[in-house]
């Protein structure tokens, strides 16, 4: 029996590192990009195991759930970590960032999520680069969510370790991810006695075996169907433009704020200044009294195929999300999603 989806011919190592090559254009960096075999967990762990340690001095910005997950990898890694957490309905700012250097002018890695999309805010990374620049910090950036909803330029914003995924605003695969790595963060790694080495979260092992090779033998038998998807994925993006697939999500969210407003039952934007609502999803608030998980549950009742989610954890009783990325970046959807929430409420 053949499947479309089996039998293919081995993604050689010529073909792998031209799908790198698209990814850094997509970033528009002259740094080294690394697509890596798993979900953008893998890099992110792995980046921080590599450039950090017990001489680190870590200042770890908390604007959602994947910062406070940072803050816990570093400190396993040893690092003394000073966290700077502010409400998750709006977004840091780089006067916090360089009061922190002022009040702690040993740090020299930062770490930061770009977009939080379980929140809905973003963080300005052009004005905090500049902040992390001047003081010589190590900068250390989640744009997993970001990426394909709102620029993300590591060379001109200063980022030495850019982590991206390609499952959301980019709409293609969970099971590859990608890091651009500047010099200094090789650097920064190669002097780290406990940066992994010989082990699946290695950056390291890569450098050396891979782009210091000349890219030509691949470490270990790729995802091949997922590079392909991403590969796919890049072609897509490319075709339409990326400027068009940012301006899309930007008005999806911009008409999800607007709209929300229209639903009624006291519902309004989560994230209170739009300057700090991130593109690829918009989070909304619901009353005293109304239970957000409840309300996301009878709109799927409807239509199950709705970017509907109710917030994570404890914020399941107060917060909706509606995931308008890849795809789902239209006006059509956002309509979609809107009517179903009024009819909820109604029905609520």
């Amino acid at each position: 029996m053949t499947h479309p989806l089996l039998d293919l011919a081995p993604l050689s190592a010529a073909h792998f590192a031209s799908i790198e090559d698209r990814v850094a254009r997509l970033l528009s960096t002259e740094q080294d990009v690394l697509i890596t075999q798993g979900e953008a967990l893998l890099p992110l762990e792995g980046a921080i195991r590599g450039a950090a340690g017990p001489g680190t001095t870590a200042l770890n910005v908390i604007t959602g759930p994947y910062g406070q997950t940072f803050g816990d990898w570093l400190r396993d890694c040893g690092a003394t970590v000073y966290d700077l957490a502010v409400p998750f309905h709006t977004a840091v700012t780089a006067a916090q960032i360089q009061e922190a250097f002022a009040e702690h002018p040993e740090i020299d890695f930062v770490s930061l999520v770009h977009a939080e999309a379980a929140t809905g805010n973003t963080n300005p990374v052009a004005e905090i680069g500049e902040v992390v620049r001047a003081h010589g910090a190590l900068f250390y950036l989640d744009a997993v969510a970001s990426i394909g909803a709102e620029p993300v330029l590591p060379d001109a914003w200063g980022v030495d370790l850019c982590v991206i995924g390609a499952q959301k605003a980019m709409g293609g695969p969970a099971g590859v991810s990608a890091v651009s790595v500047s010099a200094r963060a090789w650097a920064r790694m190669s002097a780290n006695p406990h940066a992994p080495r010989r082990s699946y979260l290695s950056l390291l092992d890569w450098k050396e075996r891979w782009i210091d090779g000349g890219r030509r033998a691949l470490l270990h038998a790729p995802a091949q169907l997922e590079m392909l998807a991403l590969e796919a994925c890049v072609q897509r993006i490319e075709t339409e433009g990326l400027d068009t697939v940012m301006s899309r999500h930007a008005a999806a969210a911009t008409a999800t704020r607007a709209g929300a407003l229209t639903l009624g039952g006291g519902i309004e934007p989560y994230v209170y200044e739009a300057s700090a609502a991130a593109p690829v999803a918009t989070t909304l608030r619901t009353p005293e009294g109304v239970d957000a998980s409840g309300l996301v549950a009878r709109a799927l009742a409807a239509d199950p195929t709705l970017p509907l989610a109710a917030g994570g954890g404890a914020l399941a009783k107060e917060m909706i999300r509606v995931n308008h990325y890849g795809p789902a970046a239209s006006l059509d959807t956002v309509q979609s999603c809107l009517s179903a929430l009024r009819a909820a409420l109604a029905e609520a």
